[in-house]
């Protein structure tokens, strides 16, 4: 099964994560790596980072000068004076460095001379030491920075991921009950879907006239029409054919106890009912009527719920 997007952008960050705490690439390895994953989450200012990193930093970009500090490059940033070359340069000069200091050795000389050498040993070993640390810091900054990206993309990524696990459970939990007492609502879905991804008014119109008609389905089907009436606190309340949220709300009324959810889904349905069906005449953006979509779908959902919970209870 091929992955999805999110689920490569996961495995991705993880592997870079792993990558960097575990010192297991080369500089340019891991760079090339954090572009790829840059481009596929659209990261654009990070991106461009990483390409300062991989040839070197110039003095006429806003970013360049910006990671030049974030970097710790600057050696005298008033007299543009600083560390610009990409990082595998940098790395290879601290490896090349690093054995230079291993080699040292203290001279053997005496007397005068021996101290003026002594002294020149030192100084070179000093000056060898300050370049290693320099060097090591500006590649100490850059990997946090890249460690700081790569954490923030893998754990919203994974939240996500979670997010869509939980949501798609709890979808098909909602299809299963659906088909199970309105099988006919799940087949009127994807049409409200396509209508609702073409984000034209007469499109929405269309889509928000087919959720009533899912509203009214559902009533039908989970409290059919009766002459009857039924007391719901101090009303007497109509079950007539034209009375779909009453027929909805008597429905949990005779499932639940507790007041305020019963109070919580007759409000919600009030509000989302009135606003499909002013939706059909008045504008609504997609992205309202999208929204309309997924709480009628929830609501539908719970108040289906209520009705296992229930039926579990008398079995």
């Amino acid at each position: 099964m091929s992955q999805s997007r999110s689920e490569h952008i996961l495995e991705l960050a993880k592997e870079l994560l792993d990558d960097i705490e575990l010192s297991r690439l080369s500089a340019e390895a891991l760079l090339l790596k954090a572009s790829r994953l840059a481009r596929w989450v659209g990261s654009e200012e990070i991106k461009h980072w990483i390409s300062f990193e991989m040839r070197g930093y110039n003095s006429s970009e806003a970013t360049s000068i910006k990671y030049m500090g974030k970097t710790g490059r600057w050696v005298k940033k008033d007299e543009e004076k600083g560390y610009w070359g990409p990082l595998a340069q940098h790395e290879a000069a601290l490896e090349a460095e690093n054995i230079k200091l291993r080699s040292m050795t203290t001279p053997d000389t005496g007397g005068d001379f021996g101290v003026r050498v002594m002294h020149m040993y030192q100084q070179q070993q000093l000056s060898t030491t300050n370049y290693i640390s320099r060097l090591s810091g500006i590649k100490s900054r850059v990997f946090a920075l890249l460690h700081s990206f790569v954490s923030d993309v893998y754990y919203e990524k994974e939240f996500d991921s979670l997010s869509e696990s939980i949501f798609e459970k709890y979808k098909s939990d909602i299809d299963t009950l659906i088909a199970g007492h309105a099988g006919e609502i799940l087949e009127q879905i994807p049409s409200v879907m396509s209508r609702l991804s073409e984000d034209e008014p007469e499109s929405i119109s269309q889509a928000l006239t087919t959720v009533r008609r899912i509203i009214e389905s559902f009533a039908d089907s989970i409290f059919p029409p009766t002459d009857d009436t039924i007391k719901m606190g101090d009303n007497e309340v109509s079950l007539g054919p034209n009375r779909h949220q009453n027929r909805i709300n008597a429905f949990v009324h005779q499932r639940v106890e507790s007041k305020s959810r019963k109070a919580k889904i007759r409000q919600n349905l009030s509000n989302l009912y009135d606003r499909v069906s002013t939706g059909v005449h008045k504008d609504v953006t997609a992205e309202e009527a999208r929204s309309l979509f997924l709480n009628t779908y929830l609501i539908l959902g719970e108040v289906l719920h209520i009705g296992e919970v229930q039926n579990a209870e008398q079995d």
